[in-house]
């Protein structure tokens, strides 16, 4: 026999379960903040929304999914204006991609705030 304590198992890791889903009020509040980033960030904060929030509840999965495809979209149709900027259409090109991710942002947001599922038009389908 030895004269030791009997071994105990370490506490649990609290950041290795699984994360906490959110309420509703909260998952409304992330994605709307979500669209309303695209507009001044691009697509880093639905990047981030995405990679940070989308086991946090379905309703935030959806928008942040839907956020980053648009805004993966608008960064593909801008590196197309940058390189067709020599011409005229370049111009064009830039100025309704602007247009575009600052009025669809925005009615995204909106309808994230009321708690309704919003779909981007002209989107590209990266993830589900």
């Amino acid at each position: 026999m030895s004269d030791q304590p009997p071994m105990t198992p370490p506490p649990a890791n609290p950041y290795a379960s699984a994360p906490q889903p959110m309420s509703p009020g909260d998952e409304k509040l992330w994605a709307t903040l979500v669209h309303i980033g695209g507009i001044f960030f691009g697509f880093i904060p639905a990047l981030l929304g995405y990679l940070l929030l989308k086991d946090r509840g379905p309703f935030v999965r959806g928008h942040t999914a839907t956020a980053l495809n648009f805004q993966l979209t608008m960064l593909i149709a801008s590196a197309i204006g940058v390189i067709t900027s020599l011409i005229v259409i370049g111009v064009i090109i830039l100025a309704a991609v602007s247009i575009l991710i600052l009025v669809f942002s925005i009615i995204a947001a909106l309808a994230a705030n009321r708690g309704e599922a919003y779909a981007y038009p002209l989107t590209i389908t990266f993830l589900k």
